[in-house]
């Protein structure tokens, strides 16, 4: 049935008013580590594992004895860009504008965490590496926020304090020279920003693990301590233990919290208390003397600075009696790397192996892989009152299910965009929890490690184009696709974590389930022209469903000041229309239907509204006419569809009558 549709609704802005208030909403904190694995934790493997050489992380053992470890949870690929991408977006890599290893490109102008945190009434901080800034390796040395098109503060953060460039990120000590051989992109000092001002001159001695935990918990601090009432969200990116395995320059200072550990002084050549000593000069006592590598050293003295740093910072918290009214939670952008950034005396490139610590834990893979390894990553929440101490949760979750967990517990509903789901229910105990869905798509020329103790079938393995897609409890994974014929192998993660038993092919079950993840991958994404994949024109498959002439509707109290995801609202009407229209709604008017396409083949579909609005075609965004919307324009995509139903969402604002048109033409 195709239908043509007209719109007359001229859209009222709206002001949101959140049903929390400021006292009962949490602040937020979201801590990213960049390159630290799953294995690295010592509450996931360091403190069981019989491998020979073990470091430690005491303050996150706490943190999770205290909070939750979600065992199975997923960043949206095994590398940082794409990763941060998807965090600060709400959507999986079926739907960023950032995809394969786009470092620097601009985060797209659109919802993030730190727009929707906005909206919920907080205050919204960036603390540490950014890498979304929008510029080309090189090109954007003598810019300055006005000319990067996607600035943090272009994306909803009110203040903002760390590294810009991707690149940047590579070293910890942002003000000292530091030999990287010839590399020009890795030169040194590098800048570090704090909103509109470039601060890397006072910054000597100053390691950026200390120095971004430090400026957190001075802003954390100050702001209590004024007597503001308005939450906060706090993004702290960690650049460490990425790239360059440089050691802090001192010990870690006594204490923690308020009164001790690190500490911002705010002076120009003494920034914080540890801007003394020698840079790169000190390595845990608890690591040295015991026949390791230098870089073996290292990495063990950096993770241990970075938990140490947690530590202090979630004492600050309960020094300023605010622990139980925040939620704070840890994750990592991508599985372990490989990279030192030294050389030895004669010059050499000197390199660091996860295998060391056995930083992948009891998988398979590295950062760049899409074996569990390189994808499920050590993330641990923490919320004393709510989150019970010492739980587990090991059902499947992504890097886009923090949007509406954040959102929900703000009192708000996340946008109609989101791909996730709140983790709320699982987090409190309190509650249904919905099931989310984990997918990845990535491209990367390499190559898997010839590590020993990985599986003979995944060492030197092609990557070239990988995707991973969960479906019914079941891991479906791609690698070195050529086409979408090509099928799956498929694992029981729960019998089977380190992925040696492919069932593909073993009977009935998995014959379909290999179908149902053939077609689930098409009906969850659009492609990106910036990152061409194999199954990109191959046509959407339909599905078999009940069917009404029209459309199921559904209302939603508002107001609201963006179209919201409305799964776990109440509706205060339901009823059913012929056409995209209902009168006297005040809020979000859910549509449901199906298009039906009579042949398989491609199809231009308009959009006219009134008011922001959002469609979903199967799980996949059909239009986005919701951030940046205008009521004058008619917006249009097309897309490739098989013969048959293709289920049909669309989400609308509404203060009164509403209408809104969609059209279909078979191009």
């Amino acid at each position: 049935m195709i239908r043509s549709l007209t719109t007359s609704l001229v859209f009222l802005a709206l002001l949101f008013v959140s049903t929390a208030s400021a006292e009962t909403k949490p602040n937020v904190i979201f801590i990213l580590l960049d390159d630290m694995g799953w294995g690295d934790f010592g509450v996931l493997h360091q403190n069981d594992s019989t491998h020979s050489k073990r470091h430690h992380t005491p303050m996150l053992d706490r943190m999770a004895a205290e909070g939750m470890q979600l065992r199975d949870h997923y960043c949206p690929a095994p590398v940082c860009a794409p990763s941060r991408s998807s965090l600060l977006t709400g959507v999986h890599q079926g739907h960023a504008v950032v995809r394969d290893n786009q470092f620097d490109k601009a985060l797209e102008d659109n919802h993030t965490l730190a727009t929707v945190m906005k909206a919920a009434g907080y205050k919204t901080w960036l603390v540490g590496k950014y890498g979304l800034q929008g510029a080309t390796n090189g090109q954007d040395d003598d810019w300055t926020p006005a000319d990067w098109p996607a600035y943090p503060t272009k994306r909803g953060f009110d203040e903002f304090y760390g590294y810009v460039r991707h690149r940047d990120g590579h070293v910890h000590y942002p003000a000292e020279n530091w030999n990287l051989g010839d590399n020009e992109l890795h030169r040194t000092p590098k800048q570090i920003w704090h909103n509109d001002r470039e601060v890397s001159k006072g910054l000597a001695k100053c390691y950026t693990t200390d120095l971004f935990a430090a400026r957190s918990k001075d802003w954390i601090a100050k702001h209590v301590q004024s007597g503001s009432t308005e939450p906060f969200f706090l993004y702290l990116a960690y650049d460490t233990p990425h790239a360059a395995l440089q050691l802090p320059s001192v010990a870690f200072p006594e204490g923690y919290g308020l009164d001790g550990g690190l500490q911002w002084l705010g002076k120009p050549g003494a920034m914080i208390n540890t801007a003394v000593g020698t840079v790169d000069g000190y390595r845990h006592p608890d690591y040295t003397g015991k026949g390791w590598s230098d870089v073996e050293e290292r990495f063990a003295t950096m993770v241990r600075r970075i938990d140490h740093s947690i530590g202090d910072l979630l004492q600050t918290l309960r020094d300023l009696s605010i622990d139980k009214n925040t939620l704070v939670v840890v994750s990592c952008d991508n599985g372990p790397h490989h990279e030192s950034y030294l050389r030895d005396a004669q010059d050499n490139r000197v390199n660091y192996t996860p295998q060391s610590f056995q930083s992948y834990g009891p998988f398979d893979g590295t950062k760049r892989d899409v074996w569990e390894g390189g994808i499920r990553v050590g993330t641990l929440a923490w919320w004393p009152g709510q989150v019970a101490p010492g739980s587990i949760d090991r059902s499947p979750s992504q890097f886009h299910d923090w949007m509406p967990t954040f959102a929900r517990a703000g009192g708000i509903a996340p946008p109609a965009r989101t791909d996730g789901v709140s983790l709320l229910p699982t987090l409190t105990g309190e509650g249904t929890q919905r099931q989310g869905q984990v997918y990845i798509e990535y491209f990367n020329g390499g190559r898997t490690p010839t590590y020993g103790d990985f599986d003979a079938s995944k060492r030197n393995q092609r990557r070239r184009q990988m995707q991973v897609v969960f479906v019914d409890g079941y891991k479906g994974v791609r690698v070195d696709i050529q086409d979408h014929s090509q099928p799956f192998a498929i694992y029981d993660l729960k019998n089977d974590p380190k992925e040696l038993h492919d069932l593909a092919g073993t009977g009935e079950k998995f014959a379909e389930l290999q179908q149902k993840m053939h077609d689930r991958v098409l009906q969850l994404r659009r492609a990106n022209p910036s990152a061409p994949r194999p199954y990109d024109d191959v046509a959407i498959p339909a599905v078999n469903v009940s069917q009404q002439e029209g459309w199921a509707y559904d209302v939603y109290p508002g107001p609201f000041p963006y179209v919201p995801d409305v799964e776990e609202l109440q509706p205060t009407e339901t009823g059913r229309s012929d056409e995209l229209s209902v009168d006297g709604a005040k809020g979000a008017v859910r549509f449901r239907g199906v298009f039906v396409a009579p042949e398989t083949g491609v199809y231009e579909v308009t959009l006219s509204a009134g008011s922001r609005t959002f469609a979903r075609i199967h799980d996949a965004e059909l239009i986005d006419a919701d951030f940046g919307f205008d009521p004058g324009r008619t917006y249009s995509t097309t897309i490739r569809l098989e013969k048959g139903m293709h289920p049909v969402t669309v989400t609308t604002l509404a203060d009164g009558e509403v209408t809104v048109g969609l059209q279909w033409k078979r191009k």
